[in-house]
């Protein structure tokens, strides 16, 4: 519960200012994308967003972005495959993936590194997925994403913009070369969970609250089957973190029962978008 008697405080954290109620929320889509390794744990796919970005400039996070009206068109063509909404961030999913860092994710058949470079080319182009997909007589595979995690920030969160986000885990395709698109982000790198965050904690980049609590929760597996087995043993309920005073301090909460190992982190510590 967040007392009165320090409001200031929260208002000191955030800089002086309230989040704007009627900031409109859009619906996005990140896939976590893991590789195993043979002598040591699974890595993940970051990426360092470009510093002239207007949300999240210069911090390291998953491939993903908004969901378009493209992505909904598709989904609704593609019938029968499960609400609209959940199919088209997949698609999302698949199409910010390609674009940002040239990985096919999602396709029903293997494609090789030229298609798949051919195909992102194209995305950067304008060309719709939907083109791109009847041009090269491909099908996609939407069970290949698996539902990991879902977030919301809460007004607590004082969001210049309000993403609501799907997380889906997805296996690292073979055969293929992630590369940066050299506007949206600068840098990318396989790592694992908890190697991205002693980097962060060491001052070599930067991670918001949401991507710190996901590598914390896939930090505590080695390998994509068991983040996967651990995903399906949770409900994908939409979290919306809260401020309440814990041990005198003003922390930024979520829920314990969605399988996050650390549940809350001292508002002057948490990094924003």
């Amino acid at each position: 519960m967040i007392r009165k008697d320090f409001t200031a405080t929260i208002l000191a954290a955030y800089g002086g200012f309230m989040a704007t109620p009627s900031i409109e929320s859009r619906s996005a889509a990140t896939a976590v994308i893991v590789r195993d390794m043979a002598d040591g744990p699974a890595q993940i796919l970051m990426m360092e967003r470009a510093g002239t970005m207007a949300f999240a400039a210069g911090a390291l996070v998953f491939p993903g972005g908004a969901i378009d009206q493209a992505d909904r068109d598709l989904a609704e063509a593609m019938s029968g495959t499960g609400p609209l909404e959940e199919t088209a961030a997949r698609i999302a999913a698949i199409r910010e993936t390609l674009e940002e860092s040239g990985l096919a994710i999602g396709f029903s058949t293997p494609l090789d590194p030229a298609q798949a470079y051919e195909m992102r080319d194209a995305l950067l182009r304008g060309v719709s997925l939907s083109a791109i997909l009847q041009s090269h007589r491909l099908d996609l595979a939407l069970d290949q994403l698996m539902p990991f995690s879902r977030w919301h920030p809460g007004g607590a969160e004082m969001a210049m913009r309000v993403y609501d986000t799907r997380f889906y885990l997805v296996r690292a395709p073979e055969g293929q070369d992630a590369s940066v698109d050299a506007t949206e982000n600068v840098r990318l790198f396989w790592k694992s969970a908890q190697d991205t965050i002693d980097l962060c904690d060491a001052g070599g980049g930067r991670i918001i609250f949401p991507t710190r609590r996901n590598l914390e929760r896939l930090a505590l597996f080695d390998s994509f089957d068991a983040m996967s087995a651990h995903a399906a043993s949770f409900p994908v309920e939409k979290v919306c973190p809260w401020v309440e005073e814990r041990g005198g301090e003003c922390h930024l909460c979520i829920p314990d029962h969605l399988g996050y190992p650390i549940t809350s982190e001292p508002m002057d510590r948490v990094q924003r978008g």
